[in-house]
């Protein structure tokens, strides 16, 4: 997957991933599933340093963490639409939220967390792995 590019619904906002991603994980946690506006949110990990983006952001600090470290969670300050977010837990990381990128069809996700928020109705594929809050 050598190279991802993705933005906003606007086109404000434009970023382009280099090399693979580190995971590919649907997060069922509440704060995700408000951000998403869905019922979980595939994010896409990948080291900081290989996220590039143009365009204004604006950033809303989520203090609501388990760590009690915030999540800087990034979207178009045109548009609104998420992007991605930065946890001071993990300051090497970006997590880019799949379905703002051109082709998210090829990120199959390989892992559910916080699965003990996980909607009723949601059905987990059997054989992923799945943790009931962050893997430690």
């Amino acid at each position: 997957m050598s190279e991802i590019e993705g933005g906003c619904n606007c086109g404000a906002v434009r970023y382009r991933l280099t090399g693979d991603p580190l995971a590919v994980a649907v997060c069922h946690c509440s704060n995700c599933r408000r951000q998403s506006g869905s019922a979980f949110s595939v994010n896409v990990v990948v080291r900081d340093e290989a996220m590039r983006m143009t365009g204004d952001v604006a950033t809303w600090e989520d203090r609501d963490t388990e760590s009690g470290q915030p999540v800087l969670r990034q979207f178009c300050a045109t548009c609104g639409s998420p992007i991605r977010s930065l946890s001071a837990a993990s300051p090497k990381v970006a997590i880019v939220k799949a379905g703002t990128a051109d082709d998210p069809g090829r990120f199959v996700p390989a892992i559910h967390v916080w699965t003990s928020s996980a909607l009723p109705w949601v059905e987990i594929p059997a054989g992923l792995p799945q943790f009931p809050r962050n893997p430690a």
